[in-house]
């Protein structure tokens, strides 16, 4: 059986805009590799009589309704008595999880539990509690008239933690399919262009499916099976994870990866080689990127933001006369700054970043979204030239980085880097 989901946040300060609701966000893409369809967000205020309006427009539609919001100590805090009132739920006080909260407020802030805090440890009569243990306010789930409800706290921490510990469970105990995914990661080729060569294949398939999501700056396409078993699922996955590689050949750039980033840092493990970086327009998000990763240590051996073009002379040793003669923004600059950032810091390649993000021109006339990118190894120095065009300057800043990324990736695996 098939299931759909509305998800509900329940808090007022995300409709004034204060906090972004990153729950739902979380929440969509957990069931989409349940294979739950999520066809409805909601957003109410802290209003008990809008709520209760939203959960009976949510419970005629939807056979999986979870909130997020309102399980907190305070007078706005009324997601669980709405709730039961709406699905005829008795609240009771669970003593067992009473004396958490005390035991946490003791331990861990060293005063006394708010007497208010006792309505956190009110839920409802036989249901399946959500333990939360990183903060006081504790999910559940019910089941009532064919639809299953879960309450989770608001804090995206919180949320998150209880997804993953006890949600995500009792989801996929109400099938007896395994649902099994594969992200197939791309870099350097359009959505449209993406859905155009595989378009007739994919509105053909049932199961598995085949969808593409465009990420920023890049295209991820999930394959999705459902099956009696995990193996049964996965030898159904495979051709199709085959028939995306073979279609769109070495823009694939992973399966199942976080990013162009962790594939690097394989790779640069792999072969035993280390990196530096040399970044203008970039501001250092490629170092960024790469240093956020547990253990890059290993490999990197640090980089350079010469966003004024004296740093680029004085630090990264590139020419005087190359940068009168031919700018900041230009082949031969981002080639000299890879070649200076491999000798200073004694890294096996180099990276390097140079471009006009926005919003004008250079001083050279240079046009918004223009950039080169170099890479300095044993083997000689290359460049890529790539123009997004006049997009926002973070999204060129990020498209720029992806691409610097990539140039590293193609030499590793022996690629055509241009």
């Amino acid at each position: 059986m098939s299931h759909t989901a509305e998800i509900i946040a329940v808090g007022t300060e995300i409709l004034l805009g204060n906090i972004a609701n990153t729950d739902a966000q979380m929440l969509s893409q957990s069931l989409s590799t349940l294979g739950v369809n999520v066809f409805w967000h909601t957003v109410v205020g802290d209003n008990p009589q809008r709520l209760r309006e939203a959960l009976d427009i949510a419970r005629h539609r939807a056979d999986i309704i979870l909130t997020t919001g309102g399980l907190g100590p305070t007078y706005d805090d009324l997601t669980k008595q709405t709730i039961c009132a709406a699905f005829g739920q008795k609240l009771v006080l669970h003593e067992d999880i009473l004396e958490d909260i005390r035991a946490f407020y003791q331990s861990a802030l060293h005063v006394p539990m708010p007497e208010n805090n006792t309505q956190q440890a009110e839920l409802p009569e036989g249901c399946t509690v959500f333990d939360n243990p990183v903060g006081t306010a504790p999910g559940c789930a019910f089941e009532a008239d064919g639809v299953h409800v879960l309450m989770l706290p608001g804090p995206p921490h919180e949320c998150e933690t209880m997804l993953r510990r006890c949600v995500e469970p009792y989801l996929r105990a109400l099938s007896k399919e395994v649902i099994v995914s594969h992200d197939i990661m791309t870099f350097g080729m359009g959505e449209s262009s993406v859905d155009q060569l595989l378009h007739d294949r994919m509105v053909r398939m049932v199961n598995p499916t085949l969808a593409t999501y465009a990420k920023p700056c890049e295209v991820r396409l999930r394959a999705t099976a459902k099956a009696a078993g995990a193996e049964e699922a996965e030898a159904m996955l495979a051709p199709v994870v085959a028939e995306v590689r073979a279609a769109l050949g070495d823009y694939v750039y992973g399966v199942d990866v976080k990013g162009l980033e962790a594939v690097c840092f394989q790779l640069l493990k792999e072969r035993n080689l280390t990196l530096s970086t040399a970044e203008s327009c970039t501001g250092g998000r490629v170092a960024e990127r790469i240093t956020a990763l547990p253990g890059v240590s290993s490999v990197y051996r640090g980089g350079v933001v010469s966003y004024w073009t004296s740093v680029k002379a004085a630090v990264l040793g590139v020419p005087q006369e190359t940068l009168d003669q031919y700018g900041a923004v230009s082949e031969e600059t981002a080639r000299a700054m890879a070649e200076g950032a491999r000798q200073i810091t004694g890294a096996d390649i180099a990276v390097s970043v140079t471009g006009v993000a926005g919003p004008d021109r250079d001083e050279r006339d240079n046009p918004v979204g223009l950039v080169y990118i170099g890479l300095a190894t044993p083997e000689g120095t290359f460049c890529r030239r790539t123009d997004s065009g006049r997009r926002r300057r973070d999204r060129i800043q990020e498209l720029a980085a992806n691409h610097a990324l990539d140039v590293v990736r193609r030499y590793l695996t022996g690629l055509p880097i241009g």
